[in-house]
């Protein structure tokens, strides 16, 4: 077992692991790390745990100190200098005429390097706004490219759900998800109602997948014929939740809508290897319209 401090360096962001050294360190107190672009400002999460060996990537790098009244001023002037330099490199690329959107940018905490963050379409040559940022800031110039999820990371917003983005809050990392996640919890393939801010797959429909995954290996498709304890019918609707089938069964001129639990059904059980492999490495919301 080792021991280990967990830190954050931006609300939302991923959690990494430190060698605590001697010092004594709370929850949401700032330190200063060593990290391998140099020394950077961090928040605790995880004041101080044991963790096994097999867990870590060796060797840990180390708690350098806790942080001072200097340093969270280092930390609020850098802040403060972002919209300006936003707001110059805006220009810069305007004059460019360069096919990119500025995302974000951020200044690191020693002062010696401003990192812009951009989307595009494609490949974009940005070597001479790269001199032209330079001659401004006088510092390190580094440009990175990130995709429409990792905008929405940056920039943060409110969910359909009224809720600030997962990805932005409570999700360090990106998970897969596919259509087959909706289709599981018998949501409406409407994009504009399975879509995140940054049209995608909303990343939460990966959340309960597990137990609607299981759940649907038990239930009988829509449309399906099934047999109860009244006579044939067909399956109109199901409720994974209450593992009950809505059936009608026709009789003469009319027909009879009755809900009935599972168990009490007889049908054909699906085949599990041909619906894994259906819509599985769909992730694109444009390949609902097609």
């Amino acid at each position: 077992m080792a021991k280990i401090i967990g830190v954050k360096f931006r609300d939302g962001g991923k959690l990494y692991y430190f060698a605590p050294g001697e010092g004594e360190y709370t929850e949401g107190q700032g330190v200063i790390v060593e990290t391998a672009r140099g020394v950077e400002y961090a928040t605790v999460c995880i004041p101080l745990k044991e963790v096994p060996d097999e867990e870590l990537v060796a060797p840990l790098k180390p708690v350098l100190r806790n942080a001072t009244d200097k340093d969270r001023e280092t930390v609020r002037i850098n802040e403060e200098k972002r919209v300006p330099a936003m707001k110059t490199a805006e220009e810069k690329i305007a004059a460019r005429g360069l096919e990119m959107k500025l995302v974000d940018c951020e200044f690191t905490f020693d002062g010696t390097k401003v990192i812009f963050y951009f989307t595009a379409d494609g490949r974009v040559d940005f070597r001479e706004l790269v001199k032209d940022l330079s001659a401004v800031f006088h510092i390190r110039i580094e440009l990175r490219q990130i995709g429409v999820r990792d905008e929405t990371k940056l920039l943060g917003g409110l969910g359909p759900c009224g809720r600030v983005c997962c990805c932005a809050s409570c999700m360090p990392d990106f998970k897969k998800v596919s259509i087959k996640m909706a289709k599981n919890q018998g949501l409406s393939l409407n994009p504009g109602k399975i879509s995140g801010l940054c049209g995608r797959l909303m990343c939460c429909l990966a959340y309960e997948n597990d137990y609607y995954a299981e759940a649907c290996k038990k239930m009988p498709k829509v449309g399906a014929e099934v047999g109860t304890p009244d006579g044939t019918g067909t399956v109109v609707n199901v409720n994974m939740l209450k593992m009950e089938v809505k059936v009608r069964i026709d009789k003469g001129d009319g027909a009879a809508y009755k809900d009935f639990p599972v168990d009490q059904l007889k049908f054909k059980r699906r085949n599990d290897k041909k619906d894994k492999d259906e819509d599985e490495d769909s992730e694109e919301i444009k390949d609902l319209a097609d």
